[in-house]
């Protein structure tokens, strides 16, 4: 079964609630389906009247033992008093299997979105990014992957290649401009002289607020540099960033320290995901998900706007890198 076309058509409610029932737990609710397209992910209330979070993995994406790693870390993360969505631990398994279908069972967490342009919220990520990476550190993931241009963007330009989404008229442009986008992260990127355990997508819409951060969704976690988890943080003009840069790395560096010279790597990261998101929407079109959340997608302004990014990017990474506010 390829990952390309795979679809989630047999996961209708009546097998969710029988793999439930498979380890001890029974839905009395309906399935309440939650903001997620990579896996599928369902809100439900059991018989005790406790919400819980089901997730089931896309098949042939993550290996069981890949899965695992990212459940362990979590629980690790725990056990440091860090506040982080963990899998439920039943029958001493996080992870389980219903008729080929990996998935693991959550307890349902609330909050309020995260406030990317709220300082005090910002330092407080900031604070537990830096505790986060301090555990990462121990040691890496021995399965899950690492960061690299091979993963991020020379597969991502393979599959839009491959691909019949770019209108026939911006073929050249569109090609001619992403290979100089990739020639210019190419100059940019340095190997990490350090790589940890990130979130590996830690952007704000993965992040909520009670009285605090609470870090969810820990599915692309991989090996990489600090600065990943960090980036994302960042909004609005340079000054803006800057700012915002010395707020989060003053909280983070309570815990962690931080290898200033990653900071050259904050626009090559960017220009990777520019890419990889692209190359997802591509891969994973044959999903009847995909064109409903993305209909855009499958549009010739969309493509359009992307040769205008691939432009501006490049722009930005031939501008010098963000730096620290100088302490006078």
């Amino acid at each position: 079964m390829s990952d390309t076309a795979f679809n989630f058509e047999a996961l209708t409610p009546d097998f969710m609630w029988y793999a439930l029932e498979s380890i001890g737990v029974r839905a009395e609710s309906g399935f309440l389906a939650l903001n997620s397209y990579e896996n599928r992910v369902y809100q439900f209330t059991d018989e005790e009247r406790q919400r819980y979070v089901v997730k089931f993995y896309r098949p042939e994406r993550w290996s069981r033992e890949q899965i695992q790693e990212e459940h362990d870390f979590t629980l690790e993360l725990i056990d440091a008093d860090i506040p982080v969505a963990p899998p439920c631990r039943i029958n001493g398994h996080t992870l389980h299997e219903h008729q080929g279908y990996l998935f693991a069972l959550f307890a349902s967490v609330g909050g309020r979105q995260f406030e990317v342009d709220n300082l005090e919220q910002l330092e407080g990520v900031g604070r537990f990014m830096g505790r986060i990476h301090k555990v990462g550190s121990r040691q890496p993931f021995a399965h899950r992957p690492t960061i690299s241009l091979d993963e991020y963007l020379y597969q991502p330009r393979k599959i839009l290649q491959q691909s019949t989404f770019i209108p026939m008229h911006l073929e050249n442009a569109f090609f001619n401009d992403l290979d100089m986008l990739i020639g210019q992260i190419e100059q940019h990127w340095q190997a990490p002289t350090q790589v940890l355990r990130l979130h590996g997508d830690c952007h704000p819409g993965n992040i909520l607020w009670r009285d605090g951060p609470m870090f969810v969704d820990l599915d692309d976690a991989r090996n990489g540099p600090a600065v990943q988890d960090l980036w994302m943080l960042l909004n609005g003009d340079r000054a803006d960033k800057m700012m915002q840069l010395d707020i989060v790395l003053e909280a983070y560096q309570e815990f962690s320290d931080f290898n200033m010279s990653e900071l050259k790597l904050i626009e090559p990261l960017r220009g990777l995901r520019m890419v990889h998101y692209m190359a997802w929407l591509a891969k994973r079109w044959q999903d009847p998900a995909f064109p409903i959340a993305f209909p855009w997608f499958n549009d010739p302004k969309y493509w359009e706007s992307q040769v205008l990014a691939f432009k501006e990017q490049i722009s930005v990474l031939n501008e010098p890198p963000l730096s620290l506010t100088p302490q006078w």
